[in-house]
């Protein structure tokens, strides 16, 4: 029987890059290396092949970066490669993200000729002065044209990226954004705070550093988030996502959950065979070592070694998934999950009982209100949310 796997395929590409932006991503890229880069991505997933057997694809999500900034004919040639490496189920989930500037209906009628079938719109605000703060490159007219295009084209599963923390909002211009977006009823809405990263250009600047709401504010607006939603129809099933009844988004749930995935491209990371890897994040080493890789794809060469040779550079780091540390990620991942984690799947995967590693631990954040017990599982109350880091950072094992 075929292990079900999910694919990551990074586009670290941008018109322009957000002032937050910490993601793995480059702006005014020639289309000469996009070439390049899309080139390489495809002898990556031929690397697989000797695995590919063994596996059937249940997701596959085009994040980046923008991958919308792609001629799409490249997104055709990255989803070929893939079906000609892996069995791709039927009913598999293909998510690619797009920003609301470079979506196009041509696009998006050929995205769905290609078996994409959900679309992730980052928005981030319904106010054009906060989006121009924030180095975005569209207004919310853009927006509504790319959303509502994407439902001509047939699109039918769409989430919307939402954003609260941002310098010079308030309640009202959050609430406004989340009552805007409500009103096209997207499937899915992924709500943010903003985090402030080093090394972006929103931290080296002063005065929107002191445009940035309260921290009070902030967990006001964390709070507000779940009313309005859930009023309207929306379920939170975690932390900072929502979506209508059966619309959760099936890649991030193999994230939250301890699922086989390969990521693909420049820093993508993995879980596979298990290994947690990522690739190595220098764009230019990437597509020197697929371009080398690609002149020894030959019948004489034997696939897995060269897989083994190939991937050994390919990975930036690479640490074999030792069951303790396997066990600190299923639970504070799984605990992201507003179902929490289940004792029995905890059972069967390390062969030993949830409250014999982590009693001491869970029995504290229950009496104290921040974890709760409902029959097989253990979940954060939303006390503990609020404190969750707190709360997680307690489950990593002493070494």
């Amino acid at each position: 029987m075929k292990r079900n796997l999910s694919l990551y395929i990074h586009i670290p590409f941008c018109v322009q890059k957000c002032l937050y932006c910490d993601f793995l991503s480059f702006d005014d890229v020639l289309y000469a290396k996009q070439l390049q880069y899309v080139d390489a991505l495809r002898t990556e997933l031929r690397l697989y092949q000797p695995y590919a057997d063994r596996y059937s694809v249940k997701t596959i999500f085009i994040g980046g970066g923008t991958p919308s900034i792609l001629d799409e004919s490249l997104i055709e040639a990255i989803l070929t490669q893939v079906r000609s490496v892996f069995r791709v189920d039927r009913f598999a989930e293909i998510t690619i993200e797009a920003n609301p500037g470079t979506l196009k209906y041509t696009d998006l009628l050929a995205y769905q000729s290609y078996g994409i079938n959900r679309l992730s719109i980052g928005l981030q605000s319904a106010d054009d002065e906060m989006l121009k703060m924030l180095g975005r490159i569209h207004n919310f007219d853009q927006f509504v044209a790319g959303y509502t295009s994407a439902r001509r084209a047939g699109f039918r599963n769409i989430n919307v990226d939402v954003m609260s923390g941002i310098p010079g909002q308030d309640m009202h211009s959050y609430v406004d954004t989340l009552t805007r977006v409500m009103e096209y009823r997207p499937e899915h809405i992924s709500a943010y705070s903003l985090q402030v990263e080093e090394g972006t250009k929103l931290a080296e600047d002063e005065n929107l550093l002191g445009m940035l709401p309260e921290e009070e504010t902030d967990r006001r607006m964390y709070a507000m988030t779940k009313k309005i939603l859930r009023t309207n129809g929306y379920e939170r099933y975690e932390f900072s996502n929502y979506c209508q009844p059966g619309c959760e988004c099936r890649h991030n749930i193999v994230y939250w959950t301890g699922g086989e995935y390969i990521g693909f491209g420049l820093g993508a990371s993995s879980l596979f065979k298990g290994e947690r890897f990522t690739n190595l994040k220098d764009l230019d080493q990437y597509l020197e070592l697929m371009s080398e890789a690609a002149k020894l794809m030959t019948p004489e060469q034997d696939a897995i070694l060269l897989y083994d040779a190939v991937t050994e550079r390919l990975r930036r780091d690479q640490s074999a998934m030792y069951v303790d540390r396997r066990m600190e990620e299923f639970m504070f991942l799984g605990l992201r999950m507003i179902r929490g984690v289940s004792r029995t799947e905890f059972r069967e995967r390390f062969n030993r009982d949830m409250f014999d590693i982590y009693g001491v631990v869970i029995n504290r954040y229950v009496d104290d209100g921040f974890l709760r017990l409902e029959e097989d599982r253990v979940a954060l109350t939303d006390a503990g949310i609020d404190v969750s880091n707190i709360i997680l950072a307690d489950f990593i094992l002493d070494k």
